[in-house]
């Protein structure tokens, strides 16, 4: 089974599962389809994350990139070429490809090369997040923020052809992960970033060891920093001693998120914040009004045959990233150096705060299965929704998808439609609220959940796309 945010790439991770491919097959291939299809959100000028589980051992893919080793302004930018820190997500599915994968990493991008050079049609919501559909709102960029090469923003149902990334992307195919970090896209980038080639030349991804955390009778995965997965992880802890109501669920969220932000750096222990001890006391706290900037990104998962699972975000953090091309090479460059700014500044040869983060449930020792939800920093609030709504609820992956969510940001919660009704009740007990009309605010997930010797899948309907399996 496969679940992703777009059709085209759900049917490349089931072309490679057809195929004889695995689940890092499957989903190296959805997520070189949403490098070409969700330009906005996620590409080759970014960075990714995964937890993979194959044959009962659990481990973890960090690939995200640094500021310059040389970078001379330490004040964090928010778009523009200081913004950009380099990406890690090639060296990531070269990695993911050479240690869990059958087919090779060529096999794995021919469906984005010929999404990237015959086109696609542009989804409705991928129009929205893209600034073009009337009557909407995105929480991304503005439409007249879309870089040149990316305009003008196309309509729902209109076809958008790549063919610079298409080249871009059969040259990695061919030649791996070395033509894009050295040669001539390795050039274009330096020319319109502040990066480096040597930056580009030295990177490489690695392999971690995901963070546990018990939530009932189930076992939560997440990945450490640079990544807000403890984030996620405490939420939950913290909510696995009390009942799941929705002003736990508030309160719960908005002490992990503000742990988060004071803790979480490049290389930070935090195993502090998922300890008992430490737990039991922040419990009975009050916990700061941390605000929460939005951002754009894909998540996908994939289980297959024998039960590898796969669970994969990939992001260029803000709509279109950067808002940079690399020239002739259709390479949108992210700006994570915003994230800089949690701790105030930029920190040249190391990476910032990052929002992005895959999950992965286990019960008993055994997979229960991956699962994620994209949208900037919700997405640690989101999990804690997600899980409580499978493990407390018993709900099946695409209902717990469908339920309305809440967002903590700052002084105020953003209830989406379905939770106004409860808005009352919030306020009464000192939570101020605001009716988000926005869907996309609350970010879009998918996931695969094992029962027995079937798989059920979901994917959120805040997105285009859908899971399938055979």
């Amino acid at each position: 089974m496969v679940a992703t945010s777009q059709p085209l790439a759900t049917r490349a991770g089931l072309r490679m599962l057809e195929r004889g491919g695995n689940a890092a097959d499957a989903v190296l291939a959805a997520a070189a389809v949403l490098s070409v299809t969700e330009p906005m959100s996620t590409g080759i000028g970014g960075d990714a994350f995964a937890i993979v589980w194959d044959d009962g051992e659990a481990s973890g893919l960090d690939a995200a990139g640094p500021a310059p080793a040389a970078a001379d302004e330490l004040e964090p930018a928010e778009r523009g070429p200081r913004s950009v820190t380099v990406p890690g997500a090639v060296h990531g599915w070269a990695a993911l490809s050479a240690r869990h994968g059958r087919l090779g990493l060529d096999s794995c991008l021919a469906d984005a090369v010929d999404a990237a050079e015959r086109g696609f049609a542009v989804g409705y919501r991928t129009a929205i997040a893209w600034g073009t559909e009337p009557g909407q709102t995105s929480t991304g960029w503005a439409a007249s923020e879309v870089p040149p090469d990316l305009a003008p923003a196309p309509r729902a149902g209109e076809r958008v052809r790549q063919p610079e990334l298409a080249v871009t992307l059969r040259a990695i195919a061919e030649r791996g992960p070395e033509a894009f970090y050295e040669g001539p896209v390795a050039e274009a980038i330096c020319r319109a970033s502040w990066l480096e080639e040597s930056d580009l030349a030295s990177y490489a991804s690695g392999w971690v060891r995901p963070l546990r955390v018990r939530y009932r009778d189930h076992e939560v995965l997440e990945l450490p920093p640079p990544t807000q997965g403890v984030a996620a992880a405490e939420a939950l802890a913290l909510l696995d001693g009390s009942t799941p109501e929705l002003s736990n669920q508030i309160a719960c969220a908005r002490l992990a998120v503000e742990d988060a932000r004071e803790r979480v750096r490049d290389g930070a222990d935090v195993s502090e914040l998922l300890s008992p001890a430490y737990l039991e006391r922040r419990r009975g706290e009050l916990p700061a009004l941390v605000a929460e900037p939005a951002g754009g990104t894909v998540y996908l998962c994939a289980v297959d045959a024998e039960r590898m699972a796969v669970s994969f975000i990939q992001s260029l953090y803000g709509g279109f990233g950067s808002g940079i091309v690399a020239p002739g090479t259709g390479v949108v460059l992210q700006n994570r150096g915003a994230c800089f700014a949690v701790g105030g500044r930029v920190e040249p040869g190391r990476r910032p705060y990052h929002t992005i983060i895959p999950g992965m449930l286990l019960r008993d020792g055994s997979l229960r299965g991956p699962f994620g939800v994209m949208g900037g920093y919700i997405q640690a609030q989101a999990h804690m929704q997600l899980v409580s709504a499978i493990v407390d609820d018993g709900l099946d992956p695409q209902a717990a998808l469908d339920r309305s969510r809440f967002l903590v940001d700052g002084d105020v919660v953003r209830l989406e439609e379905g939770l106004w009704a409860q808005a009352g009740e919030l306020e009464r007990a000192g939570i101020a609220t605001v009716r988000e009309e926005d869907s996309l605010a609350f970010g879009g997930g998918q996931a695969i959940l094992t029962e027995g010797e079937a798989l059920f899948g979901g994917s959120d309907p805040r997105k285009d796309g859908y899971a399938a399996g055979f």
